[in-house]
């Protein structure tokens, strides 16, 4: 792969994926989403994998799309091109996904930071949605996600003036998990996903799905969800097996069946 990098055994379970187009700011042209949705489909197929981060570099995470793919297409021509399209599977994998964030993420790297499960920012990271700036919107789910994230006004306010939230602000608007010094951001996302991956996969991705399905639907549906899947994990061996050690009084051993 040519702008990602892939390591599936960073951590015990745990693969992380690099984006990898420094001199650009790790701008998010059409050949790195699919590399990213072609890694992805095959660690979720991977049970050596239980947890995936997501992360760039220091100076930045995403600084956008690449403004150059797109200057002068014409509207059908983005119909067609449909490049949002890879971005489904980001939405799809069923195995929780962590963004470690510094620096720059913005338009189309904000809205792929959001698209993950969690994020964790270094102190120097800085979040928003400038594409009013040049006369345009964003595309790939940024008045959508960032509104259920911080609310209606302030996603209105930040979209609407381009403006951009330090790492703080997102932080205090429940944008972001966790900020840490610089040197420490990919650290703790490392933790964090090395915690989520000794617990049962089966449960925790049954989870991810009753969380997410919260976003889409009315709380009806979302409770039929969750009450579906809560059964579900019964039919698994790590039911078993966490309920008996909680028995036990010892740590469970779980094996993703």
């Amino acid at each position: 792969m040519e702008f990602i990098k892939v390591t599936e055994n960073k951590e015990p379970y745990v693969a992380l994926i690099e984006l990898n187009r420094p001199k650009e700011l790790n701008a998010l042209n059409r050949q790195l989403m699919e590399e990213v949705r072609d890694a992805l489909q095959q660690l979720d197929k991977n049970d050596a994998v239980r947890v995936i981060i997501i992360t760039g570099n220091e100076q930045a995470f995403a600084a956008g799309a690449d403004i150059k793919q797109m200057a002068d297409k014409t509207a059908i021509d983005m119909l067609m091109i449909d490049q949002f399209s890879t971005w489904d599977q980001i939405r799809k994998t069923k195995k929780p996904i962590i963004a470690a964030v510094s620096g720059f993420a913005l338009g189309g790297g904000c809205e792929f930071a959001m698209t993950c499960d969690m994020i964790i920012a270094s102190e120097t990271a800085k979040f928003g949605q400038p594409e009013i700036k040049i006369g345009t919107i964003p595309g790939a789910g940024g008045t959508q996600r960032l509104t259920k994230a911080i609310g209606k006004a302030k996603a209105m306010e930040l979209i609407l003036t381009g403006r951009f939230l330090s790492a703080e602000e997102a932080h205090f608007y429940g944008l972001v998990n966790k900020v840490v010094p610089k040197e420490m951001y990919l650290y703790e996302a490392l933790q964090l996903a090395k915690e989520i991956a000794q617990l049962s996969p089966v449960a925790v991705q049954l989870a991810k799905e009753s969380i997410n399905r919260s976003f889409e639907t009315h709380l009806d549906e979302g409770l039929t969800l969750e009450r579906k899947n809560f059964y579900l994990t019964f039919a698994s061996e790590d039911q078993k097996e966490g309920m008996k050690a909680f028995v036990e009084k010892r740590n469970p051993d779980f094996k993703g069946k």
